[in-house]
């Protein structure tokens, strides 16, 4: 037998009598608040705007890259080409069959006419870009994310964000392509505990990171077995010296501060940055300096003056340090920072060729951490937010490497784009990363932007700033 009610009850329960099911919306009921539609600005615009800005000259430098195909079979010209395959990043789009059903619209096309300088009837199909790009050398692409970082640096946008007066510069390898046959011919290989052997590729990065989460490509390395007569694999320190001889080639007088971990804690880094007058910052841990360690911590203990305590919110911040080491001839700054809060305590300890003091000592290990953005904001997230960094867009080694760089460019004038001041609150109008690439590649795909938006001149007179440091 069911449970008796009360008449009154039901009534209520059925919303009759005068009694509501739900109260009715008001301005002073806390769940009666109307939501106040969101004024997205038309990405588009933003995009376009961006471009303007920043890159002025990044049509001179594609004009520039070599085009090996017949003219007589050329229906999309270099700039159309190179901008399809920069936009299948920008878009997230993941993979080069998604470009082919985001590009077949009028508007489409008609954006990459603007952004390219071109005039052609339909997008290029993806089979196309990669024709372009097989035949071709990948050297000269790589100017393409280091010029787009080089104006950053002359415009002094990113001057805020200095670490020690220096632009910071995380290094670090990570993986691109695995496979379980061979590749090329320069594969990196690895025997699997039951015996295969698997083929693999990786890249080195030197990346310029900021506090407030830039990671912008300066410098790019392919990690591959080249040289015949070698007779161990390529490594990430090996790349790096060839890296470190193309960074200073290009940016000789930049000061920079490279931040490392305990890989590069070595004679040769040391070296090598002591030669070019670069400044660093290595993780400090006992397995990689068994001597220095244990010396340091018996010089910290006697120098009680080298501490500084700081607090920010509910976190304690202890930090302590040690100048004038020597390390094989080389004299460097060993310091630490122990902190303390509700949820978890934290330590880390550094090298450094900069003494320090009470000052600089907190700045120093603010940039020690930010070594993580190019793991963070940099390879996780070219990775795991619709670049597919890992996802093999040719089997050609030179298109491979190519659509590497071309990614860089993508990554870079999307963070330009949601952290600067043109889309202002990115996080609350569009929630995630996700849904702004999904947004973007909707008003590119539907909407012509407006030609206004790419005046050269009116962009340089803009101003778009960044979260502050």
């Amino acid at each position: 037998m069911g449970r008796r009610v009360r008449a009154g009850q039901k009534a209520r329960r059925r919303g009759v009598g005068g009694w509501p099911r739900h109260p009715a919306p008001s301005e002073h009921h806390p769940h009666g608040r109307r939501r106040q539609p969101k004024e997205i600005p038309p990405l588009g615009a933003v995009f376009a705007k961006t471009v303007r800005h920043f890159a002025p000259d990044l049509p001179k430098v594609i004009e520039a890259l070599p085009d090996h195909r017949k003219a007589e079979d050329v229906l999309y010209p270099k700039a159309n080409v190179v901008w399809s395959g920069i936009l299948m990043f920008l878009l997230g789009l993941g993979s080069r069959r998604q470009f082919r059903f985001e590009s077949d619209s009028a508007a489409f096309v008609a954006n990459l006419n603007a952004v390219a300088g071109s005039s052609v009837e339909t997008a290029p199909h993806d089979d196309s870009i990669v024709y372009y790009l097989e035949p071709l050398e990948p050297g000269p692409f790589a100017e393409l994310p280091a010029h787009l970082t080089e104006r950053l640096i002359r415009m002094k946008a990113l001057d805020p964000w200095r670490v020690l007066g220096a632009h910071a510069v995380a290094v670090d390898g990570t993986g691109q392509y695995f496979y379980r046959t061979r590749h090329c011919p320069f594969c990196l290989t690895q025997k699997a505990s039951n015996g295969e052997t698997l083929y693999f590729h990786h890249v080195l990065e030197a990346k310029l990171v900021t506090a407030n989460g830039f990671a912008f490509s300066l410098g790019t390395e392919f990690i591959e077995n080249r040289d015949p007569k070698a007779t161990k694999q390529d490594c990430e320190l090996k790349a790096f010296e060839r890296l470190a001889e193309t960074l200073h080639a290009r940016f000789p007088r930049l000061p920079l501060l490279f931040l490392f971990d305990a890989l590069y804690a070595n004679q040769t880094v040391f070296t090598i940055a002591e030669r070019y007058r670069w400044h660093f910052i290595v993780t400090f841990k006992p397995g990689s300096f068994p001597a220095l360690f244990p010396e340091y911590e018996r010089l910290r203990d006697l120098e009680p003056r080298n501490r500084v305590e700081r607090t920010e919110g509910q976190v304690s911040q202890h930090f302590a340090w040690v100048n004038d080491l020597d390390h094989e001839g080389h004299r460097l700054c060993a310091f630490e920072c122990r902190e303390a809060g509700p949820e978890r305590e934290r330590y880390g300890a550094w090298l450094t060729d900069i003494p320090l003091g009470k000052a600089s000592v907190i700045t120093a290990a603010k940039g020690g951490r930010l070594r993580w953005k190019i793991e963070n904001e940099g390879f996780n997230t070219q990775k795991n937010s619709g670049y597919a960094l890992e996802h093999a867009y040719s089997t050609h080694d030179h298109a491979v490497k190519i659509f590497y760089y071309l990614l860089q460019v993508a990554h870079a004038l999307n963070q330009l784009m949601t952290k600067g001041s043109l889309l202002r609150g990115f996080g609350k109008l569009l929630g995630s990363f996700r849904n702004y690439l999904r947004r973007l590649a909707e008003a590119l795909r539907t909407q012509i932007i407006p030609p206004e938006a790419w005046d050269p001149i009116a962009a340089r007179s803009i101003q778009i700033r960044f979260d502050s440091p």
